[in-house]
C-alpha cells in the first residue's frame, strides 16, 4: 500500500483499464480522413497522437522505436525538450501505417499492457521508478499515464468532432494529478496573494479544490469562511486549459467568477501545466 491512497492499484489500475476501453473504441471509430486531421498540438496530427501513446506504453513494455531516434527532432519548432523528441521517434515510426495497422497494433498494445498491470505486486506497483517528472513511483507514473491518455484522447475528439467520456474513473483520477499542480499555479503563476483563497469548482464531476495561500499556496480539505474568489467552469474546460490546449479566450467563456473578479481571471489564465 502507498501512504497516499489515490496511487493504489485499486484506485488507478480501472481508471487505465476505462481509458483503454474508451481509446479503443474511439479509434475504431474513426474513418480513413479522421486520422489524418490536425489536432491542437502542433505538427500532430491524430495518427501522430495515437502513435505517441502506444509508444509509451510500448515503452513500458520495454521496447523500443522501430525508426530508432530522430537526428534531427530537437530542429523541429514543436520540439521543446528531451522527452518530445523520444516521442517523434514513435511518431515518425508509425507514420506510414494504415489505420487498420494501427487498430491492430494499438489492440495488441492493450492486450500486453493489461497483462502486465493486472499481473504486478502491491510492491511491484508502488516501486521506485523514473516518471515524466522526475524520480518517484511507478504508481505515480500510472497515474500520470492515465491523466496523459485522457488529455489526449480529448485532443483527438475535439480534431474530428467527437464529444465523449468526460466523466467516470479516468477523469477523477486525471484530477488527482491535475490537483497535484494547483499551488504552484494558483500561488506563482496567477499570483494570488498572501492570506488569499481560491476555490475551483467543477460542477459537472462534482469535484471541488480548495487553494489557501499562507506564506505559500497549498491545495486544502476546505476553507474557513469565505473564498477570496470562486471559479466555476466544466471539466472540460478546466483539463484542457490546465493542458494548454488550443486557444484560451474560447475556453474562458465557460467560466464563472464569483468574488475577486481579477484574481479569478488570473486563476483562469494560469492554468497550464504541462511539458
Amino acid at each position: 500500500m502507498s501512504d497516499d491512497p489515490a496511487l493504489d492499484k485499486a484506485r488507478v489500475l480501472p481508471a487505465y483499464l476505462e481509458e483503454y476501453a474508451a481509446l479503443t473504441e474511439l479509434i475504431d471509430s474513426l474513418s480513413d480522413d479522421d486520422w489524418r486531421r490536425p489536432t491542437a498540438l502542433p505538427a500532430w496530427d491524430v495518427q501522430a497522437v495515437i502513435s505517441h501513446l502506444m509508444g509509451t506504453e510500448l515503452t513500458l513494455l520495454g521496447e523500443k522505436p522501430p525508426a530508432g531516434e530522430v537526428p534531427d527532432a530537437h530542429d523541429r519548432p514543436h520540439v521543446h525538450n528531451d522527452i518530445a523528441a523520444r516521442n517523434e521517434a514513435w511518431v515518425d515510426s508509425f507514420a506510414g501505417d494504415s489505420p487498420q495497422q494501427m487498430r491492430e497494433r494499438w489492440r495488441d498494445i492493450v492486450e500486453r499492457r493489461t497483462a502486465a498491470m493486472e499481473a504486478m505486486t502491491d510492491g511491484q506497483w508502488h516501486a521506485p521508478s523514473w516518471t515524466p517528472i522526475g524520480e518517484g513511483t511507478l504508481s505515480r507514473f500510472m497515474r500520470i499515464r492515465v491523466f496523459d491518455l485522457w488529455l489526449h484522447e480529448q485532443d483527438m475528439r475535439d480534431a474530428v468532432g467527437k464529444v465523449g467520456h468526460e466523466t467516470g474513473d479516468a477523469v477523477d483520477v486525471a484530477l488527482d494529478e491535475i490537483s497535484l499542480a494547483l499551488g504552484f499555479l494558483i500561488g506563482r503563476k496567477a499570483g494570488a496573494p498572501d492570506g488569499s483563497s481560491v476555490t475551483i469548482t467543477l460542477p459537472d464531476t462534482g469535484r471541488t479544490f480548495h487553494i489557501v495561500v499562507a506564506g505559500r499556496a497549498a491545495v486544502v480539505d476546505q476553507i474557513d469562511g469565505e473564498p477570496t474568489t470562486v471559479v466555476r467552469m466544466p471539466t472540460s474546460a478546466f483539463t484542457r486549459l490546465a493542458g494548454g490546449r488550443g486557444e484560451v479566450e474560447p475556453l474562458l467563456r465557460d467560466v464563472l467568477i464569483a468574488g475577486d473578479r481579477e484574481l479569478g481571471e488570473r486563476v483562469a489564465r494560469n492554468l497550464a501545466f504541462t511539458i
